[in-house]
């Protein structure tokens, strides 16, 4: 997986070009040292973010490579503490001398808010973003706790807190990015444990009793949740990933698998399933296919990294052919450029399918014009006004122009499984906390490959 640290390990400003892969030792699980713990939960619960940092650096009680201490050593924690670690003569580490080395100090919001968790808030639509204190629910017997390590940052978020799509619910803490490490679990959790890596998506709750909920379609649910500007059914706040924990039923929480780098899996719970669940949903899972995809920003780089994962053969459609090399090295065949009269001429009727993953406005019935007859043109982008269809090509051709949202939560599951098994990542910029709103303006010019998400282990400590 390719990353791009905006801010090092180190404390030192990276440029663009300081991009490189995740070192393997961050993945390779060792036997030394071997760390101590007498009991994962009471460990989850006393120092969580430490906690989850030993899990996250590729260890386990078991033992955690000594290259990955050193590595993580300065952005983590204290640099002198943890090579007082390494190398000890029995090789045994206590989880204690383990937390107190990646220790850091808490970080106070100057606003005076107050409660259990840290995140960034929005307060109104400037979206300008600042530390904040809420409260998240204890925990209930079918309850995780998960200490969040990165939250990506989509395009929903910066919507939200300025208004775009409606009043926000101010202060709103957004991000349903989520990935992190399970911490604690209630007394009737079933399906993960402490040390477990966990998701979380779009939706944290649903009524799991209407006619949809039943038929596993609870993205359809009435009385869904969203992650974040939103109410809970008990009416509390719903708070999204722009923060240190999250508190999770089981039911609608996410496994993680073990072999993808969780900066990189992150966006795979929004950008992810909005472009997996289109090849699924209307049979573009097929190799052969031809399938275009409009856009290769955030939701397009992963649409075609899905589609070429399925044996497709993919084109990206973009205004001109200058983003072909990077196309093509996520398994494109190539650009066809819409700026070009003569070239969409020459491509015109060749697709199977299109996904459609562009927000801004534009001519769709000149892309429908590349499918074949019969062929499927899916929409995943929020343009801000409604499209204009060549109903005299619809009909004749007998095209299908369909919508898609995410995906239910199988069908998530089972693309984060998919990735596990096809080693599929989002390429992603990390960025520390405080570089937050400049990423958001960045994001808003359309200036990143292809997707923030922010350390928050490294960079909001509460």
């Amino acid at each position: 997986m390719t990353v791009t640290y905006l801010v090092g390990s180190r404390g030192r400003a990276l440029q663009r070009a300081d991009t490189f892969t995740l070192p393997e030792q961050l993945r390779t699980v060792a036997t030394m040292p071997r760390i101590a713990i007498k009991s994962s939960p009471d460990a989850g619960r006393a120092h969580p973010r430490e906690f989850s940092l030993l899990y996250e650096f590729g260890g386990s009680i078991d033992g955690i490579e000594d290259k990955a201490l050193q590595e993580v050593a300065a952005g983590y924690g204290d640099e002198s503490a943890v090579k007082s670690l390494i190398g000890g003569a029995s090789g045994t580490v206590d989880f204690d001398s383990f937390a107190k080395a990646f220790s850091k100090p808490s970080q106070t919001p100057s606003d005076g808010s107050k409660g259990n968790c840290l995140g960034w808030a929005a307060r109104d639509t400037s979206a300008v973003l600042s530390p904040y204190k809420f409260n998240r629910r204890d925990l209930g017997p079918r309850d995780i706790m998960i200490k969040i390590t990165h939250a990506g940052m989509c395009h929903s978020d910066l919507h939200t807190i300025k208004g775009d799509w409606g009043p926000a619910k101010y202060p709103v803490v957004p991000g349903h990015e989520i990935v992190g490490i399970v911490t604690d679990v209630g007394s009737d959790v079933k399906k993960f444990k402490a040390g477990d890596r966990a998701g979380v998506g779009v939706f944290v709750e649903t009524c799991r009793s209407c006619n949809m909920c039943k038929k596993g379609e609870d993205i359809f649910c009435p009385k869904l949740v969203y992650t974040y500007n939103s109410e809970h059914l008990d009416g509390t706040p719903a708070q999204g990933g722009y923060s240190t924990q999250i508190v999770m039923d089981e039911h609608h929480t996410y496994h993680i698998p073990s072999n993808l780098a969780l900066a990189g899996v992150a966006p795979l719970l929004c950008a992810g399933i909005t472009t997996y669940s289109p090849y699924k949903d209307h049979g573009f899972d097929k190799p052969g296919k031809k399938v275009g995809v409009v856009g290769l920003g955030g939701l397009g780089h992963m649409a075609v990294k899905f589609g070429a994962a399925f044996g497709c053969e993919v084109y990206v459609i973009s205004r001109s052919k200058a983003k072909e090399p990077e196309a093509v090295k996520m398994g494109a065949k190539a650009v066809i450029p819409s700026g070009d009269e003569e070239a969409m001429k020459a491509a015109a009727g060749t697709l199977d399918a299109i996904i459609d993953t562009v927000s801004a406005e534009h001519d769709i019935n000149t892309l429908i014009a590349l499918m074949a007859p019969r062929g499927r043109y899916v929409m995943v982008g929020l343009p801000p006004n409604k499209p204009v269809l060549n109903h005299s090509a619809m009909i004749m051709k007998c095209y299908n122009v369909a919508g898609s949202a995410i995906g239910n939560h199988d069908m998530t599951q089972e693309m984060l499984d998919f990735c596990g098994e096809k080693n599929i990542t989002a390429d992603v910029e990390v960025i520390d906390m405080d570089y937050v709103n400049t990423a958001m303006e960045r994001m808003e010019k359309g200036d990143v490959k292809f997707r923030f998400v922010i350390d928050i282990n490294k960079s909001l400590i509460l």
